[in-house]
């Protein structure tokens, strides 16, 4: 039986040049009066990306024909680096183990979820982040760097013994999104590519 998802990633030269980015699902209701009524469908945004704008040459296209055929399509999630945001820091800052607050211990728990925090305060969104790279995660418990253990196919991060009551826990990480193809079909035209025509392929975030 085939897995419904892979822990390979995309081709990172092509995701380095791909578009794309987060996508909500807001409900507008204008009133009479003139005022607007909003309601969002989802907790949590979902990101779609095109990786056709990252082929630049025949070998990347063919690596994604030979990733495409591997995945089924649409069948099979994988992960996926995006280009814009991969890390817990911020854009062009080192990754450190005070990046990102993940909890307050009881003294009981030893898993915490990895999340990246967009804002902040009350109004920040929180993401949960699902496949980080597991040779970049640190932690931290009350600002001092402390050895966990992480589960790179789920994001959580788990300590040998619990955090003490009140401690923060901390982590900086990189991460990969999960997708999947967005089409069960790669129509591919090698002389209209080489004459400069880039094939759109399609990509969505999924909850694996």
């Amino acid at each position: 039986m085939i897995a419904s998802f892979s822990e390979e990633r995309f081709p990172l030269a092509v995701a380095f040049g791909t578009s794309g980015g987060p996508e909500r699902r807001t409900d507008i209701v204008r009133l009479s009066t003139g005022y607007e009524n909003r309601n969002q469908r989802t907790r949590h945004s979902w990101r779609r990306y095109d990786a056709g704008s990252g082929v630049k040459s025949l070998a990347d296209l063919v690596s994604v024909l030979e990733f495409f055929e591997a995945r089924r399509g649409r069948l099979v999630g994988f992960r996926f680096r995006d280009p814009f945001d991969a890390a817990s820091a911020r854009w062009g800052k080192p990754v450190t183990a005070l990046d990102q607050p993940l909890g307050t211990g009881d003294g009981a728990a030893r898993g915490f979820q990895l999340v990246k925090r967009y804002g902040t305060g009350a109004d920040a969104y929180v993401r949960p982040i699902r496949k980080p790279l597991a040779g970049t995660v640190r932690a931290a418990v009350n600002g001092v760097v402390t050895d966990a253990d992480i589960d790179a196919t789920t994001g959580l991060l788990t300590f040998a013994a619990a955090p003490p009551v009140g401690g923060a826990v901390t982590a900086g990480f990189e991460f990969d999104v999960p997708v999947r193809f967005d089409m069960d079909h790669l129509a591919v035209n090698v002389a209209a590519f080489e004459a400069g025509d880039i094939p759109s392929i399609p990509l969505v975030e999924i909850r694996p």
